[in-house]
């Protein structure tokens, strides 16, 4: 049966301290606590630089069973390296301890900079270097290079399906060569919500959705009223009704409405089974 994980991007801000996470809370219980309101948390961390096995399994320990992450991909590959000579970097990554989350490691996101245009044969190779499996991941982090020697991780103790998602911000991906090259590898495109400052690409290309609400109206700061959640809600429920999975995340972190807006949107939604 198709799921909805529904979450934040990121857990640990400062101007949540008091508003969402109650005063006097550690910082170090932040993480348990968003993870009993919400159904999935977006790992943003490792978008910025490579993190330690021990965070990762502090991480994976730190919420309940059946919890799910997904994991951004790091920036130095996106960003830096612009999705060329990427072999090592990926390397690193999967290195680095993602696989230490087990059954809770969701989908991988991959989020291009708005200034990396369209680029057919460059995204071709970079979708097709993606490990598609658990198992793939933990032989592509065995190339790892010598800045991960002492410091990682990558065994694998159950196979499984990895799932990954492209989120696009240069216009050049409005266009049928790039949904059909998402289909041909089985990666999803991100329908994300950007108060109209990049593409939104609501199109199904994987066997799963992933969606990103980064505010309605101003970007990373604006709130979903009642109309635009039962909107939301009606966007998941089609997907699952059609048998797809739904990952969706709230990244309008700056005036406290992410964690609210994400706890809303599930209340919105048939609980499992029911």
């Amino acid at each position: 049966m198709a799921e909805a994980r529904i979450g934040i991007s990121g857990w640990r801000y400062r101007p949540w301290r008091g508003v969402f996470y109650p005063k006097g809370l550690r910082q170090a219980d932040e993480l348990a606590y968003a993870a009993e309101r919400v159904t999935s948390i977006e790992l943003n961390g490792s978008f910025y630089s490579l993190q330690r096995p021990a965070s990762w399994q502090r991480w994976r320990d730190a919420t309940p069973e059946g919890f799910v992450f997904a994991v951004k991909g790091p920036r130095f590959i996106t960003h830096i390296k612009r999705l060329g000579d990427i072999d090592a970097p990926l390397a690193n990554f999967f290195a680095s301890g993602v696989l230490e989350l087990g059954a809770k490691l969701g989908p991988i996101l991959w989020q291009l900079p708005p200034t990396l245009p369209f680029d057919g044969d460059l995204l071709d190779a970079f979708l097709g270097r993606l490990p598609r499996s658990r198992a793939d991941a933990a032989a592509v982090a065995s190339r790892h290079d010598e800045r991960m020697s002492g410091r990682s991780s990558f065994s694998v103790a159950a196979d499984a399906p990895l799932r990954h998602a492209v989120e696009v911000r240069h216009p050049s991906f409005e266009s049928g060569d790039w949904i059909a090259l998402l289909e041909r590898h089985g990666v999803a495109s991100v329908t994300a919500d950007t108060a109209g400052r990049y593409p939104r690409l609501d199109r199904t290309t994987a066997d799963f959705a992933y969606a990103r609400l980064h505010g309605e109206e101003e970007l990373y700061a604006s709130g979903y009223d009642d109309a635009s959640l039962d909107r939301w809600a009606a966007w998941v429920v089609a997907h699952l009704d059609a048998g797809r999975d739904v990952y969706a995340y709230f990244d309008n972190d700056v005036k406290v409405r992410a964690p609210f807006d994400a706890m809303a949107l599930i209340a919105r939604l048939p609980r499992p089974g029911g």
